[in-house]
């Protein structure tokens, strides 16, 4: 049975995640003080320790809820393996991913280890909707996987930048034209 302090655990936990994911998107990871988080949240900012541990803890919170929302928001496997994959440029949560990649490419940044895993589990689940035998010969599913994350990272960003200079679904059909015939529609 779930206590009503449990619950509020958890609705102020649900509260904060959100409100740091929203923020971290907007202003990025440093420029994020507890101050704007607990604001926003609505919740008092001794409860962000008290949680999380750390605001690097909170991070890890948010990469790990945007994660699994954009996974789950993938269609099953089954279908166009390059629309489910193009798919996450539109996702809300792709602008959180790219705020936090200029500070995670920075040496030194707290948060490049947690970029650097968001990454690993974007490239496993791309090697998992593309079949091997569609690749032409020489390329490996692994440096595939890695040129369709960073394909799709690279337009997103391109496309928040200067939405009205990037029109996705001309960026979709020329991956298509330039792909494999094989990727579509295993």
């Amino acid at each position: 049975m779930v206590t009503r302090r449990i619950e509020r655990t958890q609705e102020s936990r649900r509260l904060l995640v959100t409100a740091a994911a929203e923020l971290f998107a907007e202003k990025g990871y440093r420029q994020t003080s507890f101050i704007d988080i607990a604001e926003k949240a609505g919740i008092s900012r001794g409860s962000i320790p008290w949680h999380f541990g750390s605001k690097l803890g909170l991070l890890e919170a948010v990469v790990d809820d945007q994660l699994k929302a954009v996974l789950s928001g993938f269609p099953p496997r089954p279908g166009d393996p390059l629309d489910q994959i193009t798919g996450f440029i539109r996702l809300p949560a792709a602008r959180l991913f790219i705020t936090l990649l200029a500070e995670a490419v920075e040496v030194g940044s707290p948060i490049r280890e947690h970029y650097a895993r968001l990454h690993a589990a974007l490239r496993e689940e791309v090697l998992a909707r593309i079949p091997a035998a569609a690749l032409p010969p020489g390329t490996t599913p692994e440096a595939f996987a890695a040129l369709m994350v960073g394909a799709v990272i690279g337009v997103h960003a391109q496309w928040r930048v200067a939405p009205e200079s990037v029109d996705l679904d001309s960026v979709q059909a020329a991956l298509r034209t330039l792909l494999p015939a094989g990727l579509g529609h295993v």
